[in-house]
This record gives structure tokens, sequence and C-alpha cells, in this order.
């Protein structure tokens, strides 16, 4: 792209994103509504590039699209999963764990995604991340081999984010 065009939107699907939310806040979509949103979308993320010196060089949308896919499908999933432990299982016989994962992710934007990831995800949350962000500390509900988990959020998660932040 030409480089007046990372100075006239530096942040592109930022940019999208101001202004579907600009929509969705107004509750209505009309032509003026659409055109407002698109000149917030533009001005916020030219206002505020100063504050962003280490954002992700490059950025693959179409891997994003699949690992949101894969991210809803297993939330959904954990829902069903966590439901039934809920209503089936006494809480003397859950096997909850804490479970460190060492991340091979550099960027914070991605360790980021994968932080939010696992704790938008019923049973899992995210609870800590080590101060060289080298490893993160996340609470597993239930579960009987830890090491499982911690393969399973690796290979499902991490691998695809270090696709997708290159």
């Amino acid at each position: 792209m030409p480089r007046a065009f990372y100075w006239l939107m530096p942040h592109p699907l930022l940019t999208i994103l101001l202004t579907v939310v600009w929509i969705l806040l107004q509750n209505k979509l009309s032509a003026g509504m659409l055109v407002f949103g698109l000149i917030l979308g533009i001005i916020i993320p030219v206002i505020t590039q100063a504050w962003w010196p280490d954002r992700p060089n490059r950025f693959r949308m179409s891997k994003m699209i699949s690992y949101s896919m894969v991210v809803i499908r297993d939330i959904l999933v954990a829902n069903v999963q966590v439901a039934i432990i809920v209503l089936t299982r006494s809480n003397e016989s859950l096997r909850p764990a804490w479970i460190v994962i060492p991340l091979d992710l550099k960027q914070p934007e991605a360790i980021t995604v994968l932080a939010g990831t696992i704790t938008l995800t019923p049973g899992t949350v995210s609870a800590d991340l080590s101060d060289e962000g080298h490893s993160l500390l996340v609470h597993v509900l239930d579960t009987d081999d830890p090491d499982a988990v911690r393969d399973e959020i690796k290979d499902r998660y991490e691998r695809r984010l270090k696709e997708i932040f290159v």
C-alpha cells in the first residue's frame, strides 16, 4: 500500500472496528451514521498512533478469521461441558489445577489474545503473566491431566497465534 494510505489510516482494522461499533451504538444504519463512523474510525487512530510504537508489523486476517471460528466452537463446547460438570458433579469430585504455560509468543498483542481466549473459554481462566512474559498461569476447573491441557492450549491456540502475528 502507498505510504500516504498508512498516514491516513495507520490501523485499518481499528478504523473498521470503530465504524462498526459506532453504528451498533447508534442502533440504526444510515448513510450519515456510516460516514460519521468512518470519520471517527479514521481520526481516532491518527490521533492515538503516537502511543502505539510497538504495534505488530504484519497481521494475517484470514488466519484470524479461522482462529475466531476455532475459539467460538471451543467456547460453545466448553459451555456444555461446564454445565454438565456444575449440574452433575459435587465440588469434592472436581480436580482443579494451576497450570504454567511456557510461551513462545513474543508480541504483547498475541499474548493478550491468548490470555483473553483462555479466559473466554468456560472452565479456564488466565490468572497471571510472568514479569518477562515467558509464561502464563492458567486455572482449570477440572482436569485429569494438566500436561494435556497445557499441550492443547499451546497446539490449539498459541500455534495459530504465531501464524497470525508474524
